[in-house]
């Protein structure tokens, strides 16, 4: 007999629960298994080399950007890719026992990869929240920006201050895990103030070559144009998919 407070168990159910239980147990312990091995498989399926996304269908479809300025972004674009896999290249031959912080082959390429890399990845981000067909924000990620920002009005504000005060570099909506909050954060050159785990969610291009062919040297006009063609619910797609992961950083840090 197992006893619960004063009352008594029949030992014969405790036998049928257990029995019951085994088969949840496997499954559960197999699901685990399956899930690690298409991991795995995910892992062992990267590509060899970067290739470039194919953006051609922004070209003359976006109010206010000229299929020149686009194009011409669009091929800046590749050449990072481009960059990243010769850089990748040359690491496999690069001499790491001359490694050093002064100067060294190694070091170079390792900060130049970091340059290249995100300057691919944010023009993908870019391009991919930019539509020719623009909708205006969807009450549930306006619901979502406003527990962080007094309003949506007050967070478009912030993030176009944020563009201004950009250099070369980015303007770039992040959702950050360590305390579950949206900013609007200035990304310098490609890697520079990059802040650390954070999702980005609206990225905003504030290089002078996203926007000179059509501006020249008027950001906040270009920043217009941007606002105007901003894919909102490709921002709100991107959050839900953060917030499904909400609990990245307590998984990976103690």
């Amino acid at each position: 007999m197992f006893l619960r407070g004063k009352q008594k168990i029949p030992e014969h159910f405790i036998k049928i629960f257990a029995i019951q239980l085994i088969p949840v147990l496997v499954m559960c312990l197999t699901t685990g298994d399956i899930a690690m091995a298409d991991l795995k498989e995910k892992m062992s399926m990267k590509a060899p080399t970067l290739e470039a996304k194919d953006f051609s269908y922004l070209f003359d479809k976006l109010e206010g950007f000229s299929k020149n300025q686009l194009s011409q972004h669009n091929e800046l674009y590749e050449k990072y890719v481009a960059k990243v896999n010769e850089i990748n290249g040359r690491l496999t031959n690069a001499d790491v026992m001359s490694a050093n912080q002064n100067y060294s082959e190694f070091r170079s390429l390792k900060v130049e990869l970091a340059h290249n890399l995100n300057g691919a990845v944010l023009h993908e981000l870019y391009f991919s929240n930019l539509t020719p067909e623009y909708q205006d924000p969807p009450r549930e990620l306006v619901e979502m920006i406003e527990n962080d920002f007094a309003s949506w009005n007050d967070y478009i504000e912030d993030l176009r201050a944020t563009g201004a005060a950009s250099r070369a570099g980015w303007a770039v909506t992040g959702y950050n895990y360590r305390d579950g909050k949206i900013y609007n954060f200035i990304i310098d050159q490609h890697n520079i103030h990059v802040p650390s785990y954070v999702r980005p969610l609206l990225v905003m291009d504030t290089w002078e070559h996203a926007f000179m062919i059509d501006y020249g040297i008027d950001k906040k006009a270009y920043m217009k144009a941007f606002f105007a063609n901003a894919d909102w619910n490709v921002m709100l797609e991107r959050l839900k998919s953060t917030l499904e992961t909400d609990d990245l950083l307590e998984k990976s840090t103690r």
